[in-house]
């Protein structure tokens, strides 16, 4: 237990270094690199419309974050009928009270000490539980995050091709970087700076990888009207239309939430509604 609540310290700090060295790699080196005469550069140059585009990606990213941070299940768990203060998270510890006594696969996490609502899984990275109140924001902070990472990717792949004189057009070029960088670096052929930016892009590749896959895997199952937990559990849900589960977690304004970070509202009308 000790182990997972310092990695839940760690996690968001080693994602939040990540991204500050992605956002001033972009900005002060793979997007003024582009510009070949700054004097002539028009309105609609690559550069402009990358660094537009990372900016967009960044922000969504960012923003989604610390929506789902801000996003506390606890909150959502004030409203339920199990009790007050420390007899809720006694209770919950020695087993008293079931996940399913108040609502169906509804959780109490012992590292956040909070009661989650359709819970799905604890995300150290942001060091929060994933539930019905959080989990729009937590598949576009996936997916956003992959998709900065891979333009982080290609920038940097572009960097590279263009500071060592090497092209990628051949698959290959890419799998043997890494190596020959390394002897390279070690010969005094390679500066330090374009070494960390060669690793940078194995890190970029690997977490874009990791989101996408994620958030596929986290629509598939919003699709069928599970969550991990219930999964992990062996938990029966009742059969709904692939749209209205899809309404449950994205809501009506699904369209606002692709373009700019939004709470999600969905649950909280469908509670309305249900009383």
């Amino acid at each position: 237990m000790l182990v997972l609540r310092l990695l839940n310290v760690v996690a968001p700090a080693y994602f939040l270094c990540i991204s500050l060295v992605t956002f001033v790699l972009q900005i002060f080196l793979f997007i003024p690199s582009m510009f070949r005469d700054p004097s002539t550069t028009p309105l609609f140059s690559p550069a402009l419309l990358h660094g537009a585009l990372f900016l967009f990606l960044s922000a969504n990213a960012l923003g989604n974050y610390v929506l789902v941070i801000q996003s506390s299940p606890e909150d959502l768990g004030k409203g339920l009928n199990l009790g007050k203060g420390s007899e809720v998270v006694a209770d919950w510890l020695d087993g008293s009270r079931s996940p399913g006594s108040a609502l169906p696969s509804t959780h109490f996490c012992r590292l956040c000490a909070r009661v989650t609502q359709r819970h799905d899984h604890h995300c150290f990275f942001t060091g929060n539980c994933i539930g019905s109140r959080n989990m729009r924001n937590f598949i576009m902070f996936c997916l956003y995050t992959s998709l900065a990472c891979l333009d982080s990717l290609v920038a940097g792949m572009a960097y590279i091709s263009a500071a060592l004189s090497m092209s990628f057009a051949n698959p290959l070029a890419f799998l043997t970087l890494l190596p020959h960088s390394i002897s390279q670096f070690f010969s005094g052929a390679l500066l330090s700076s374009e070494m960390f930016v060669i690793l940078m892009l194995y890190l970029w590749l690997g977490i874009g990888l990791a989101c996408a896959g994620f958030c596929c895997h986290q629509m598939l199952l919003i699709l069928r009207g599970q969550t991990r937990y219930q999964v992990r559990k062996g938990m029966v849900v009742r059969a709904r239309p692939w749209r209205e589960n899809l309404q449950e977690v994205f809501g009506k304004r699904w369209l606002l939430g692709l373009l700019i970070p939004v709470l999600n509202v969905g649950s909280d009308c469908r509670r309305q509604k249900e009383k």
